[in-house]
């Protein structure tokens, strides 16, 4: 009996299998698993002979062919082609059905036969499933030959201005997988499912070859397989409808991404499954509110939203899931909640991961720079994208081609093929009721132009060339947008840098000039400075700016930024922490913690509170981390407790009871403090040159005054007890004194008046670069800001080694060393075949200047204005532009230094340093 039970479970299963479509794969799944086939390139690398190839892959990062950028001239490079040929073999099992052999995506015009014959008309269009049936072709349990012609540059003109003549890198090949499928010959074709937050459900069920289907079921699962609603009716027609409504569904939303298991099946008369198709779907009801908003599930939303590619350097544009799973967890990491498919409609798997993770979508439809083909072809690409799309909740609306190359033959179209009627854009343009215009400058939110009434969403604002635009200007922006109820949000160009390994020039990295450094992450998904300046920017909990005295209650104001999820379901985590000095190897020491209870619904501002426990004075810092209801890190916040110059007195806490010697000359001050020999300039009170033990420092020509103009009016020395005072005065009245303490401690004190609409001001040092092995500091890191990037950063212990990276340009190791620093109290310069040498500090909010960073090789509008020499300590520092703006585009934190003192009564700025060369 139990052997009887056992075979009818095994029959009853493989009959259930046998009723779904069957996958035979031909290719590999992606980057990550492929297969190879017989290749002949007909010019370039590798071309001329047979070969074989990896399926799926752009033929390029296989080493055949010749590259292109899509901005370069369609000459003879472009009209190579490749012949690919592989050779399989039908199951016998699958006599009777009706098999296709599906192509998830060729680049860019395909003929394709089976056995020697023409398995259907040559398909174009890089970015779209196709597929062909193929029963009259092939030899059931034999070895069938495919063969495929793919031409790189398209027979359609059409084709060629909308997909290739591009602005990104184009490749030839068969880019996606190609699979066999089979399905009964009465079978469901595909579906269309349109499911509301309040439970409201239809679907259209698309049928081929109805002979003995009696009729049709639905059934709407939990993913645990619970029913919540099971439907059926008579198949009578090729397309059949479905409508109902289940009780109270959980909704689909970025915050909480609830998906459902829609089964589809065909009954015959005695109940039979003849065939069965599964989808996930997710309840959730997005609208276009004309002048108002863009509302899912009846809460006005904003997009936090980047630019996607789908590119890896290695692969070009051939993904896998493990890569879109990747993509969607950095996305969601920089607290984003949306992304933009620019300029295609990615690979099913990628809307997958977008779905069951939490993203809006916004898919695109190729055409740019040019429109897309017009009719029939243009068309018949629409509805693939629209069939195999349609069901993912992820997707809220759709993009008709990009920058102004919109097919407008096509705009009414989108509505008729999608059963969820969502909204079309034409991005940078102004269409229907939504303005998406793109590079917008700062005051353009204003939004007093003459599309004031407009929904107003940028999907491409903050060009991220090399290290600018992103999170340089973002603080501004999103202040603005986010308090701006017309505003739906924005799209930032771009997600990663798009750099491909070259296989014609030995793997070499080629940005194609300034074309592809745009990221927020390097080319092999680096995460750089702008990375986690969204990350703060664009984080669910907004703590308003405050700073930590003696006086401080323990209070914070908050706003609660979801737009779904209450605190109460996140975790909030408060430390109080002690750091160490620059020569202790253990950096923190945590002084007490405590887990923090807020409740506070979506939209709501409220107080949170951190227990001022006896002895919070003594810390260094207060540290706050926050966890969402998935266990996703969503950002840590630091204040800093003590000022710099307690931190300072702390770490210095010695006295000096001798008396430096002092020798002088007409042109040189020398002092001589134990080991330490310091020569200072009788000319202008600088220091020209320091040793230890008799080694080097080479610290010299300094201070200088990064503001012009300054005339010097005398130098003098003096002492004052113990100390050896070395004072430089000008004729307005700046000063700098030096200060040489017996125990080899040299102080730095000085008060200035910047000039007015300064880029910087402070004072700088020369010291050559070739010296410098690294830093590690006590301050914000680890890394670099600019005046208009200063979120993001932590307050810590931080130590970096040299690096002379070019932001998405060249050397690729981040942080970068080299640039501002912020909030500093302390830093040791690490000398490579030189001696360390330490300065800490007893002023707030001084800047750190280590090296000019290289300036790219095509900069446009991020080059950055940096002071004289090599070190400098700062007030202020300059801002860096976007690849098409000045920085003051991008608003007040961009802006040069605004100094105007009260002539009657003197205003400087003051900065003391101590300087530790022993």
């Amino acid at each position: 009996m139990r052997l009887f039970q056992t075979f009818l479970f095994l029959f009853l299963c493989n009959l259930l299998f046998a009723q779904q479509t069957e996958i035979l794969y031909l290719s590999g799944t992606g980057a990550d698993h492929t297969v190879k086939w017989k290749f002949y390139c007909s010019a370039g690398q590798n071309s001329g002979k047979w070969t074989t190839i990896e399926v799926p892959s752009c033929w390029e990062q296989q080493g055949f062919g010749a590259y292109n950028f899509g901005r370069d001239e369609l000459d003879g490079r472009l009209n190579e082609t490749g012949t690919y040929k592989y050779r399989f073999t039908v199951p016998s099992s699958w006599k009777g059905k009706q098999v296709n052999i599906v192509f998830d995506g060729v680049m860019t015009d395909a003929q394709v036969k089976i056995n020697g014959k023409p398995a259907g008309p040559i398909h174009q269009g890089s970015f779209y499933q196709f597929k062909y049936n193929i029963n009259k072709l092939i030899r059931l349990g034999q070895e069938n030959e495919l063969e495929v012609f793919v031409k790189k540059h398209s027979d359609n003109m059409g084709i060629n201005g909308s997909e290739r003549h591009a602005d990104y890198w184009v490749f030839g090949g068969i880019i996606r997988p190609v699979y066999l499928e089979a399905r009964p010959q009465e079978n469901i074709q595909r579906v269309a499912v349109d499911a509301r937050a309040d439970g409201s459900f239809r679907a259209d069920v698309h049928l081929s070859g109805l002979k003995n289907t009696a009729k049709v079921m639905v059934e709407v699962q939990d993913l645990n397989g619970k029913a919540e609603i099971r439907l059926e009716t008579k198949a009578t027609s090729p397309v059949t409808h479905f409508s109902e409504k289940i009780n109270e569904p959980k909704t689909w939303t970025p915050e909480s991404p609830n998906l459902y298991k829609i089964e589809f099946r065909l009954l015959d008369k005695n109940n039979r499954i003849i065939h069965q198709m599964s989808k996930r779907i997710g309840f959730r009801t997005v609208e276009v509110r004309e002048s108002d908003g863009i509302y899912v599930n009846g809460v006005r939303i904003k997009m936090k939203g980047v630019c996607r590619h789908t590119f890896r350097p290695k692969f070009g544009r051939t993904s896998c899931k493990t890569f879109s799973i990747e993509d969607v967890n950095l996305i969601k990491e920089m607290n984003s909640n949306a992304v933009r498919m620019s300029h295609y409609p990615p690979e099913e798997h990628f809307l997958d991961v977008c779905d069951s993770l939490g993203l809006f979508v916004v898919d695109e439809f190729t055409a740019w720079p040019e429109p897309s083909p017009g009719s029939p072809l243009a068309r018949k690409l629409l509805e693939d994208m629209i069939a195999r799309d349609v069901n993912h909740p992820s997707v809220i609306l759709w993009d008709n081609g990009n920058e102004g190359c919109e097919n407008r033959n096509l705009d009414d179209d989108f509505a008729k093929l999608d059963i969820q009627k969502r909204k079309v854009l034409h991005p940078w343009q102004d269409y229907d009721m939504v303005n998406t215009l793109h590079y917008i400058d700062y005051n353009y939110l204003s939004l007093d132009g003459f599309s004031q009434r407009k929904i107003f969403l940028p999907t491409e604002f903050l060009h991220g060339l090399h290290d600018g635009g992103l999170g340089a200007g973002l603080d501004d922006y999103w202040q603005k947008m986010w308090y701006e109820p017309l505003c739906a949000g924005g799209f930032l160009w771009v997600f990663a840098d798009e750099s491909v390994e070259r296989t014609d020039r030995n793997r070499e990295l080629d940005p194609h000039g300034n074309y592809a450094p745009d990221g927020i992450l390097g080319p092999y998904h680096e995460k750089e400075g702008s990375f986690y300046t969204i990350r703060e920017i664009w984080s669910p909990v907004y703590f308003e700016k405050r700073y930590i005295t003696p006086k401080f209650d323990g209070i914070f104001r908050i706003e609660n930024r979801y737009f779904y999820t209450n605190l109460n379901r996140c975790s909030f985590k408060a430390e109080w922490v002690n750091f160490s000095g620059p020569d202790e190897d253990k950096n923190e020491r945590i002084f007490g913690a405590e887990v923090l209870k807020v409740d506070l619904a979506p939209g709501e501002k409220g107080l949170l509170k951190v227990d001022l426990s006896s002895g919070w004075k003594t810390t260094d810092v207060l540290r706050i981390k926050m966890v969402d209801p998935f266990g996703r890190h969503l950002n840590t916040w630091t204040w800093p407790v003590k000022p710099p110059e307690d931190k300072t007195a702390e770490l210095l806490a010695e006295t000096s009871p001798e008396k430096p010697a002092v020798e002088e000359t007409d042109q040189t001050i020398t002092v001589k403090a134990g080991n330490l020999i310091f020569s200072f300039s009788k000319a202008d009170g600088t220091i020209r040159q320091v040793t230890t033990g008799g080694k080097l420092i080479p610290l010299t020509k300094g201070p200088v005054f990064v503001n012009d103009g300054k005339i010097l009016k005398q130098v003098t020395t003096r002492f004052e007890g113990n100390d050896l005072w070395v004072e430089t005065l000008y004729e307005n009245g700046d000063w700098t004194k030096w200060t040489v303490r017996g125990n080899g401690l040299l102080d730095l004190d000085l008060a200035y008046e910047p000039t007015d609409n300064c880029l910087f001001a402070g004072i700088t040092f020369n010291f050559p670069e070739k010296n410098i092995a690294g830093m590690k500091w006590l301050g914000n890191g680890p890394y670099r800001v600019y005046k208009n990037r200063m979120k993001g950063t932590e307050f810590g212990v931080w130590e970096k080694v040299y690096n002379n990276t070019v932001t998405g340009e060249s050397g690729f190791v981040y942080p970068e060393f080299k640039g501002y620093h912020s909030g500093i109290y302390w830093v040791k310069v690490l000398g490579k075949n030189v001696p360390d040498f330490k300065v800490y500090l007893h002023n707030k909010d001084i800047f750190f200047r280590m090296l000019t960073p290289q300036t790219p090789k095509y900069p446009r509008n991020t080059t950055i204005v940096y002071p004289t020499g090599d070190i400098s300590f700062l007030h202020g520092i300059s801002a860096i532009g976007t690849k098409f703006t000045d920085p003051p585009a991008s608003g007040p934190q961009s802006f040069p230094y605004y100094f105007n003192p009260v002539k009657i009564h003197e205003r400087k700025l003051n900065m003391k340093l101590t300087f530790d060369f022993r």
